[in-house]
């Protein structure tokens, strides 16, 4: 072993040295009204951990080394690509190849986006701060990233506050635990109240780095506020999040009517009670006219991910469409044919973009590389509208059955109700057969994941989150109108036609 694999073995983490850290925390989650005690083995939850042990494991395999793993800036330790800071354009465009790779290996969430992104996003920023009002907080970051890459950690990039009233400030709320603030400052830190909405990965990350949701005006100086803390921190937990369909992991052996068994994705509500955090963990503490830059920033690079997860996810989708219409003997009618190619068309189009805005990235005043802001938006908005059409040609090729047939159950029920003796098995055997050579239980796995994608669990990640996660359509909108230059192109325009003004 050389020192470089030796230097490997020391910070990447594998799949089951992250699933064993997770049973150390005292992390506190409730669920149905309860308390979960073992939460790592939880039939709903476990599905949503091992999408981040996926992380791990790709790390460790030779063959995905380039995407998964890279030097680090701050140790130059091999590291978890998941961990570092984006160091040219280059390193942009392999994140987005990551995360295609990640949703084609698990067709779901795998949610250590965040983190990156809110990695990228407080350390371009507390450079700023520090340049402005000589504070330590960038100092503060670099100490603590360089820890989290140490130990190849899962943290959370949480920035979602419940809002309130969303016609009124942060400091004008009737209640301030609507967005997270500063209850007390000490000598030694600063205590904090509040909560954060549906944080994916919450439960699953040993750290949170907590952010701003919105730009701040001086009067908010309290809720102007960033810092790292851990999962298990005192006063900290999580309420986790109700997903479409995911009491059937309840069922016993439950298996095809799942949809994906094996891999899901997580939201929770974490809220903070009075929570104490130490100086070296503080990023942001009252330069409110920084926290629109956090945001923008975090936000920008949470809609590149979008170019690589959804389609990660939307490249399954497509094989499943394709599957499902081989299975019911009508993939060579052109119809077929014609529907798989506009899904493709839409997937790949998703992709562009998000190698577009990697492409025509910059360089920071930290030094850390910002991805095209227009373009960044322009992905996520069209994120906001393609996979609702790829989810609608996926259900028109799978047809009915995908939502309409019985359970598995069912399929292997040995009650006898035919004349002749039949058992419900036989019969739904039977009459939800598929085309010759392919057997009925293949086609109902291919059915319940379709389902699991459009309508099921993972419908959270690849529908409504395509139309909300990283901000709804109209703050993409706000922001396109805001980097489109259309002065700049209205002069163009005159000077080609000859106006002079």
């Amino acid at each position: 072993m050389n020192r470089e694999d030796e230097q490997m073995d020391r910070t990447l983490m594998t799949p089951q040295e992250y699933i064993e850290s997770l049973r150390k925390l005292k992390t506190r989650v409730y669920m149905f009204g309860e308390k979960i005690e073992n939460w790592v083995d939880h039939p709903m939850i476990r599905p949503s951990i091992n999408c981040v042990a996926m992380t791990y494991a790709l790390a460790q395999d030779p063959q995905y080394a380039d995407l998964m793993t890279v030097k680090s800036s701050l140790t130059g330790h091999t590291i978890n690509r998941f961990t570092h800071l984006h160091q040219s354009t280059e390193d942009l465009m392999n994140k987005v190849k990551m995360q295609r790779l990640l949703g084609q290996k698990t067709a779901s969430c795998f949610q250590r986006c965040v983190g990156m992104d809110a990695f990228n996003s407080v350390f371009s920023t507390t450079y700023e701060i520090d340049e402005k009002y000589g504070t330590h907080y960038h100092e503060n970051f670099k100490k603590f990233l360089t820890f989290v890459q140490d130990n190849d950690l899962t943290v959370d990039g949480a920035m979602t506050d419940p809002k309130g009233d969303r016609s009124k400030a942060p400091s004008q709320q009737a209640d301030p635990d609507m967005y997270v603030h500063v209850v007390e400052r000490r000598a030694d830190g600063i205590v904090v109240c509040g909560a954060k909405c549906h944080q994916t990965g919450s439960i699953n990350s040993h750290w949170h780095i907590f952010m701003p949701t919105i730009s701040m005006g001086e009067a908010d100086k309290d809720w102007a506020v960033s810092f790292a803390c851990p999962t298990d921190a005192e006063g900290m937990y999580m309420i986790y999040g109700r997903q479409s369909c995911d009491t059937r992991k309840l069922e016993e052996d439950a298996s095809i009517d799942v949809g994906n068994a094996k891999f899901g994705g997580q939201e929770a509500l974490v809220v903070l009670d009075h929570v104490f955090i130490p100086n070296e963990y503080i990023f942001l503490n009252g330069e409110y006219e920084f926290a629109g830059m956090i945001v923008e920033r975090f936000a920008g690079y949470h809609r590149q991910s979008y170019g690589g997860c959804k389609v990660g996810v939307g490249d399954t989708l497509i094989g499943a469409a394709a599957l499902v219409a081989e299975y019911n003997g009508v993939e060579k009618a052109s119809a077929v044919k014609d529907k798989l190619i506009e899904m493709t068309h839409l997937n790949e189009t998703l992709f562009c973009c998000g190698i577009a805005c990697s492409a025509q990235g910059f360089k920071t005043k930290a030094g850390n590389y910002q991805i095209d802001l227009l373009l960044a938006n322009v992905c996520k908005q069209n994120v906001t509208r393609f996979p609702y059409e790829i989810v609608r040609l996926a259900e028109d090729i799978a047809g009915g059955l995908m939502v309409t047939m019985p359970s598995q159950v069912d399929f292997h029920s040995d009650m006898v109700v035919g004349r002749n003796g039949e058992t419900i098995g036989q019969i739904c055997n039977k009459f939800f057969a598929a085309r010759e050579g392919v057997s009925t239980e293949n086609r109902q796995r291919i059915m319940r994941f379709i389902e699991n994608l459009c309508l099921g669990a993972a419908a959270v990640g690849y529908r409504t989150e395509s139309m909300h996660g990283a901000g709804s359509p109209q703050a993409q909108r706000i922001m396109i109108a805001r980097q489109g230059n259309i002065q700049g192109k209205k002069q163009l325009a005159k000077d080609i036609a000859g106006i002079v003004d």
